[in-house]
């Protein structure tokens, strides 16, 4: 049956240009190429982000992948400095979270919590 979840997949709409990117904005490393997507490695974890050559579509509501930083005011300060957009850090008392979005407009979320 079920294991594990083996990646996230997100579309983008240029899988090379998309690639430097999250390279780039997030050190996400490409770890397999393949026509039309990369699987991109998320730090340390072992759940990958693949990302898939298409048609972007972002919609209200979408699901999103929510990855977790110890250095989340960092990164915050680092993606703002790049001139990603991005929400401010919200506290709900429980978890530090902020929302960016990659050149596409794909929602993704950062948090952080002890």
């Amino acid at each position: 049956m079920i294991e594990r979840i083996d990646t996230l997949c997100m579309i983008v709409s240029d899988v090379e240009k998309s690639a430097r990117w999250y390279k780039e904005a997030l050190d996400f490393k490409a770890v397999f190429i393949g026509e039309g997507y990369r699987v991109l490695q998320v730090g340390d974890g072992g759940t990958p982000l693949t990302i898939e050559e298409g048609q972007v579509q972002p919609k209200p509501n979408q699901p999103y992948p929510i990855f977790f930083s110890t250095q989340i005011t960092k990164l915050h300060e680092n993606l703002r400095t790049q001139g990603v957009r991005v929400s401010d850090v919200h506290n709900d008392e429980v978890n530090q979270y902020f929302k960016f979005y990659d050149p596409d407009g794909n929602q993704l979320q950062v948090c952080y919590f002890e």
